[in-house]
């Protein structure tokens, strides 16, 4: 049986991982942590989200949320999850990360906790993505010569931009034609701007309405083009592919692991 601690079990995503957990017959959740604040402080994850009972009660102490857990699962900001990494490392357990909008400081030290216990980290969980971060990396090699723009659309109460994923999204590209995103990334444009230069890859930000979650990679060439895109229709998808990362990372070794190699899409 894996035993299971879920950061943020109030909040949209933690309930939906809750659910996933506890739908799963090799899965126990054995902890449950939100900040002081929060409502659901005290009570029983499984009571607030409609179900049975689940025999332990949601608390704002990490050490005590996650102290009988094999793998944490976090869906939260970046500030917390290094907390979060931090402790999973002091302790030898796994940890499937989901958040988003860190820094390159930030992914590093993540990187360098990972060495002490094994650790799922990907912008985005949905199993479709990953499959897109593959098959972009393709076609970019393949249409070496051809222009590509990355558009992401997200809801209006979205904090970072881009999101994880479009920038997962413009590293796989990057990657792929062996160059530096850094060096050939355009996150806007406005004004006189000139001609584009070869080899740019341009990143766009929309925000608007509940769209969960929008991603359209374009290869841009004479006369053609060809666009892949995929649409998150709920934050199910996200959901399912954080337990499924939870699943493989406890039988691993330490190190840091993205969703591609869970899927075992990594050669």
């Amino acid at each position: 049986m894996i035993r299971v601690g879920v950061v943020g079990a109030g909040g949209r995503m933690g309930a939906l991982i809750t659910q996933g957990v506890l739908s799963q017959a090799d899965m126990q959740l054995a902890g449950a942590l939100e900040t002081a604040a929060h409502p659901i402080v005290g009570r029983d994850p499984g009571l607030s989200l409609g179900g049975g009972p689940t025999g332990i009660t949601v608390t704002a102490r990490r050490e005590e949320a996650f102290a009988e857990c094999d793998v944490i699962i976090d869906f939260s900001v970046p500030q917390a999850t290094l907390e979060n990494a931090r402790y999973a490392a002091s302790e030898h357990k796994a940890l499937v990360i989901g958040t988003t909008g860190m820094d390159e400081q930030q992914r590093r030290t993540i990187a360098e906790l990972a060495e002490r216990t094994p650790m799922v980290m990907a912008p985005n969980m949905s199993i479709g993505v990953n499959v897109m971060f593959k098959v972009a990396g393709l076609v970019a090699r393949l249409l070496e010569d051809y222009d590509i723009e990355i558009v992401e659309t997200h809801h209006r109460h979205k904090q970072d931009a881009p999101s994880g994923t479009a920038i997962g999204l413009a590293e796989a590209v990057a990657r792929a034609r062996g160059v530096s995103l850094a060096e050939h990334a355009r996150y806007a444009r406005h004004g006189i701007i000139g001609e584009r230069p070869a080899g740019q890859i341009g990143i766009q930000s929309l925000r608007a309405g509940d769209v969960v979650g929008d991603h359209t990679v374009m290869f841009a060439g004479g006369g053609e083009r060809i666009e892949l895109t995929h649409r998150a229709h709920s934050r199910a998808n996200f959901a399912q592919g954080a337990v499924r990362a939870a699943h493989w990372v406890v039988s691993q070794g330490p190190g840091l692991y993205t969703m591609l190699d869970v899927l075992g899409l990594e050669p």
